[in-house]
């Protein structure tokens, strides 16, 4: 029988408590005015309450009387309260957020107050206990502090339960940093910390435990982690790579903190987390460059770039700048990729200080004149020439026009330089150039050969050609693909299981043309030494387990993601190679090598180019895949099938060829 009050009261309980919860959440969605009036009047009430306990105390009993005298110094110690708790900006803080900075003014108003009572007490002589300001100011600090404290732990439990739990690895300056600032997010809760400092292992910042890497898989399984952020962006790319290696196999999605160069230069802040660097992906080290090629063919110089708002144009642009040009030329057809490679330029130009001339021109590179009108009007000094079509199915299916642009706008953009008089003339070639099965590739080749015969002539122009592999985040390249499949859902879609590509990170591959521009004595075929190419399939794995999924379990991160396996594309090759032969030489870079290829004499590849130019005012794509056969070596084999225009072309002869034949078998006496 006596069970049953007992659950009244705990249901009771229960239901003040959930009551309590409602008010405060309701009170949280209030504007932030009315908070802090609330919170005013609020503290009001503890300071009338606490100078109550404060007499009532000592005295041991509730039944006392107050005179005008007490009643006045309480009064004056109430309003000089509110002045004091506002001027010291006790409500300016957000509660949710109140850290030390906060606390301090909590302990330095309490003081105040009790300062104001205690004058008040002696210069009145008012009859209360002579321990009544100490008891007051610890009641005070405790119910105004205490309100406080318990509104923020309410909060951040709140958020907590919502959050996902993530380690970050590095207890460093930028690792206690990005601790700070998720502190002040709602997205992310940080259970640990993990460094190889051996001095850091077992110790505490505030309030985080340091592991040993040797401890994050029991972490991640003890806190269900989802995310490890790398916060340590001054690690060498040897370190960085093997942190990363060694957190492929767990379950969760690996991000980082910009790099420390992106800090200095004011790119980037700590809190701005983000996906791995896609050089991470590579495997291997980036090719150190040497600013003294760089700037060769730069620095005080004209400058133009040919599709300057392509992926590699835009990302040249970007370093010359850095380079201290005189002018800086800005090619391209695209009316917004040149607007926004313009816009972006001047931002940093703006932010960094620099000094120099940026012109953006619109025009195609297949328009010698305007070229030539260009490079005479701005005495231009060297020529970076990025405007090519570069996807293999896409010139598969757009024969005349791929040609037209990679190998004319080439030729054209290489006769106005010479004419000109331009110093250096530097063109962006590709490993699919290298024996190559598709247009594109060959049409790189072909635009190669214009160049090594225009060497052979008489010419102060120094041509040169740089070939590299694949470039991780351009456009239309794999990486972001595979990124975008991976937040989709999957699953990832790989051509073969064998294909493999050379790769190289965007920045490097710019690196590599502005230096080739200063090691070029005419004719030259610069290519990088790579390492071994990676397999797309292998890629796409790494991937994957580096944004939290598996490809055969199901994890509590996301889930398993296939790879699908779609077949090659049109005229795609299993694998890439970047030379012809097996003649290299060596040069100023120990990563950069010189190709020693042959190459047909100019007057025998202008003819060859007059004949390609009729067939492609022709639209004649099996004229043109001649041509190409016949000059560039291993294209032999290559047969039109995928062209829109010919292959729609060749439907519409078809039926009318057939419509005539039916024709003749009905009338026969007509022919």
């Amino acid at each position: 029988m006596q069970k049953w009050p007992d659950i009244f009261v705990l249901r009771w309980l229960v239901g003040l408590i959930h009551s309590c919860r409602d008010i405060f959440e309701k009170a949280v969605e209030l504007p932030r005015n009315i908070k802090q009036a609330f919170l005013l009047i609020l503290d009001m009430v503890y300071v009338t309450g606490a100078m109550w306990a404060a007499v009532a105390l000592p005295w041991g009993h509730t039944n006392f009387q107050l005179g005008p005298v007490e009643w006045a110094c309480g009064v004056a110690t109430i309003i000089a309260s509110a002045i004091i708790f506002l001027r010291l900006g006790l409500y300016r803080a957000v509660v949710r957020f109140m850290g030390q900075q906060t606390i301090w003014a909590l302990i330095t108003a309490a003081s105040y107050s009790t300062l104001v009572l205690g004058a008040a007490v002696f210069f009145t002589r008012a009859d209360v206990p002579r321990s009544t300001p100490f008891i007051y100011w610890l009641l005070i600090l405790l119910s105004i502090g205490g309100t406080r404290l318990v509104a923020r732990g309410y909060y951040h439990a709140k958020v907590r339960a919502v959050s996902e739990n993530v380690i970050i690895y590095g207890a460093g300056q930028s690792g206690r940093q990005l601790l700070h600032g998720l502190h002040h997010g709602e997205q992310f809760h940080p259970v640990a910390f993990v460094d190889d400092n051996r001095r850091l292992q077992r110790s505490v910042i505030n309030g985080m435990h340091i592991a040993r890497p040797e401890d994050i898989e029991a972490l991640v399984s003890q806190y269900d982690v989802t995310q490890v952020l790398l916060a340590i962006p001054s690690a060498s790319p040897e370190r960085r790579k093997e942190i990363i290696n060694s957190l492929v196999g767990l379950p969760v999605h690996v991000r980082t903190v910009p790099t420390i160069n992106e800090l200095l230069a004011g790119e980037a802040s700590i809190s701005q987390i983000r996906d791995i660097d896609l050089d991470d992906l590579l495997g291997r080290e980036p090719v150190p460059p040497h600013p003294e090629l760089v700037d060769r063919c730069i620095a005080d110089k004209v400058v133009v770039v040919t599709g300057a708002g392509g992926s590699i144009g835009a990302e040249l642009c970007r370093q010359i700048i850095m380079s201290g040009p005189r002018e800086l030329i800005l090619f391209d057809n695209s009316e917004y990729a040149l607007y926004s490679i313009e816009r972006e330029l001047r931002d940093t130009m703006k932010r960094l200080g620099l000094q120099l001339e940026l012109v953006a021109l619109l025009g195609s590179v297949q328009d010698e004149n305007r070229l030539e009108s260009v490079y005479r009007t701005f005495d231009v000094h060297t020529v970076y020439h990025a405007a090519a079509y570069k996807h293999v199915p896409l010139v598969e299916y757009n024969i005349a026009e791929g040609v037209a642009n990679n190998v004319f706008g080439t030729w054209y953009a290489a006769e106005a330089a010479r004419k000109a008089g331009v110093e250096t003339f530097v063109l962006v070639s590709t490993d699919k150039a290298v024996r190559p099965t598709n247009v594109m590739g060959a049409s790189k080749r072909l635009a190669e050969m214009v160049l090594q015969g225009l060497a052979q002539e008489d010419t102060s122009t120094r041509f040169c050609m740089v070939r590299f592999g694949n470039v991780l985040g351009s456009s239309g390249s794999v990486v972001p693909l595979f990124r975008q499949q991976i937040e989709d859902g999957g699953p990832l879609t790989v051509t073969h299981p064998e294909v493999s590509r050379y790769f190289m990170s965007i920045v490097e591959a710019a690196q590599l043309v502005l230096q080739a521009g200063a090691m070029g004595t005419g004719g030259d075929v610069f290519v990088l030494d790579m390492g071994e190419p990676v397999r797309i399939v292998d890629l796409a794995k790494r991937m994957i387990k580096l944004s939290g999924h598996d490809m055969k379990h199901v994890l509590p991160v996301g889930g398993d993601i296939d790879i699908e396996f779609i077949g090659l594309r049109p005229a795609e090759k299993l694998h890439e190679e970047l030379l012809l032969g097996t003649k290299v030489a060596g040069t100023g870079h120990p990563m950069i090598m010189r190709a020693e290829e042959e190459c047909l004499p100019f007057s025998h590849i202008q003819g060859l180019l007059d004949t390609l130019r009729i067939h492609c005012d022709r639209l004649d794509c099996e004229g043109i895949s001649s041509v190409l056969s016949s000059a560039v070596n291993g294209f032999g084999d290559h047969r039109v099938r995928y062209d829109y225009l010919w292959t729609r072309q060749g439907e519409k002869s078809a039926i009318a060829s057939a419509e005539i034949s039916n024709v003749k078998a009905l009338f026969p006496d007509s022919f």
